[in-house]
Formats: C-alpha cells, structure tokens, sequence
C-alpha cells in the first residue's frame, strides 16, 4: 500500500528553521515526483516545491523563494523540506504529494497520493 507520512512541524519562532520529512512507503520514490503544498487557515491550498527524480526543483510560491529548499533522498525513500527564515505567514499545514504520471505542477489535482499532513506554525 503506497503511503506518504509527513513529519518535523512544529512551532517556531519568527526567523527560525525547521525541516519537514516526507517518507514514502509502498512504492519506488525514485519514480515519483514529490511536491509539497500548503494549507493556511480560511485560505486555498497552495503548492509550494516540487522535485523531479533527478533532483531538479522548483519553488511556485515567490514568498518561499531563497528561504525553503526541498530534497531528496532516493536511498532513504523521503523527500526534505528545509524551512529557513520562517515567518508568521508561513503558518499552514503542509502536505508532501507524489505523481509518477506527469511532470511537476502546482496544480494539486494532478497528484495522485498525499501524505495527512503536518502543522507549521510560525509565532513568538
């Protein structure tokens, strides 16, 4: 049975770091494109990065652009997002969401398996 099981939120302080963990299991992660999507309260979901199984990235989101970085580890079977400079606006539950059929998008209907999520809130 494919699964995706997200993990590392938590609450940070205003400029702080975290790094979010999406661990696959049931399938080849190598085969996938993984991207990870946000959810704020009384907002639209929101993609945020994706990475191809090369390794190529994108970020969608412009206000996440030179603060988060996603990865991959293909060995390990889990895809990495790395958080830095977080800011209240930050706050959401993030998703990790996996494709084998098509390349990256933003559009979260093209992702066929997500992950239950995992809370990021940005606060002092």
């Amino acid at each position: 049975q494919l699964q995706l099981v997200e993990s590392g939120g938590g609450l940070v302080q205003p400029g702080g770091s975290l790094r979010l963990s999406c661990a696959a299991s049931g399938f080849t992660l190598s085969d996938y494109v993984i991207a990870w999507f946000r959810q704020a309260p009384g907002k639209e979901r929101e993609g945020v990065s994706c990475i191809w199984s090369s390794g190529a990235s994108i970020n969608y989101a412009d206000s996440v652009k030179g603060r988060f970085t996603i990865s991959r580890d293909n060995a390990k079977g889990t895809v990495y997002l790395q958080m830095d400079s977080l800011e209240p606006e930050d706050t959401a539950v993030y998703y990790c969401a996996a494709d084998r059929a098509r390349p990256c998008s933003a559009y979260g209907p093209n992702y066929d398996y997500w992950g239950q999520g995992t809370q990021v809130t940005v606060s002092s």
